[in-house]
């Protein structure tokens, strides 16, 4: 009995650490870049900073993870982000006395659009044509590719009005040490749709839905489920919070730059599938997701810091990815 027990225990802790990896690995980078660089990382400065590193991915990423639960994939999403912030500029250079306050409405409506035309496109050819989500979504990201080069005449969009960075760049909670601000806006945008994206995804009967059709489509719409709605549904809301992504890099840089969040899609896709969201589909979580995103974020920032070339960033991130999925294949073959 007591050989069972401890048997037992040890099995408990076993799954445990695999389910619990991404934390471990988190843990493990922070303490490491913390001692490497003489507790640079650990600074306030650097940790705000981090915050900012992290945003344009845990938006990408939050979307991203429905259309991953759903057995799909979404290469499009980077092509997505540079188009809405191609085309919230061009809008916030026709307003030369655009508000603060206004900036907002700014970036929120022409995401908005942008998110909904091309999730629409993918959404229906996937759900309705039968075409393979990865034909689907590159279509989309040589369109949404094309089209924002075509509308910025190939060139950066500038003139913009100061207070179009708002959002992006603006902070609060002044201080004597920091007059322009500790927290930055972006990251308190950034949590609030994170927030919202996770409760709609595990408190929601269409969040029951969307597991359900990620799981066993068939299944899933023999009971009840209009599965076809579902996957529309789910790729709407990725490109939704992509185009969201692409006017906060917008205001972020007061500009818009056509050639903006190349290869994030990759980025996204490490950190959804580091989080645990299986790319067999019917398993994940936003939250989760978001510790893949500061893996990500803590790996570029530290190897910045300790002055690492960039491309071997790329080589690191490409590990974590081939990593996570490995892990994935693992963890469902101890199921079965």
């Amino acid at each position: 009995m007591a050989e069972q027990n401890t048997h037992a225990k040890r099995f408990d802790a076993k799954t445990f650490l695999m389910k619990n990896m991404v934390v471990v690995i988190l843990i493990g980078l922070v303490l490491g870049f913390g001692l490497g660089t003489g507790g640079k990382f650990f600074s306030m400065a650097n940790i705000v900073n981090l915050t900012t590193q992290m945003a344009i991915n845990a938006m990408l990423s939050a979307g991203l993870t429905y259309v991953i639960i759903l057995g799909g994939i979404d290469i499009s999403v980077g092509s997505v982000a540079a188009l809405a912030g191609v085309v919230s500029t061009l809008i916030a250079t026709k307003i030369p006395n655009l508000s603060s306050f206004g900036s907002i409405f700014i970036i929120i409506f022409p995401a908005l659009l942008v998110g909904l035309v091309c999730g629409s496109f993918n959404g229906f050819m996937i759900s309705n044509m039968n075409v393979v989500p990865m034909i689907a979504t590159l279509a989309m990201q040589t369109i949404g590719r094309g089209l924002s080069f075509i509308f910025s005449g190939g060139t950066a969009v500038s003139g913009i009005p100061k207070t179009y960075s708002f959002v992006g760049a603006g902070r609060w909670l002044t201080t004597e040490n920091q007059p322009n601000g500790w927290i930055p806006n972006i990251t308190i945008f950034v949590i609030i749709m994170v927030v919202i994206m996770h409760i709609l995804l595990s408190k929601t009967v269409f969040g029951r839905h969307v597991y359900a059709t990620g799981s066993n489509q068939q299944v899933a719409h023999l009971a009840g489920v209009n599965t076809k709605k579902t996957v529309f549904l789910g790729h709407v809301i990725c490109s939704v919070m992509a185009a969201l992504a692409g006017v906060l890099n917008a205001s972020k840089l007061c500009s818009g730059q056509p050639a903006a969040c190349d290869g994030y899609e990759m980025y996204a896709i490490a950190a959804t599938v580091l989080g645990g969201t299986s790319l067999t589909g019917g398993s994940g979580s936003v939250g989760r997701a978001m510790f893949g995103v500061a893996v990500i974020a803590v790996i570029n920032n530290g190897m910045n810091l300790l002055h690492i070339n960039s491309y071997w960033q790329k080589v690191v991130i490409g590990s974590i990815i081939l990593f996570a999925v490995i892990l994935d294949m693992a963890q469902k073959k101890k199921k079965n």
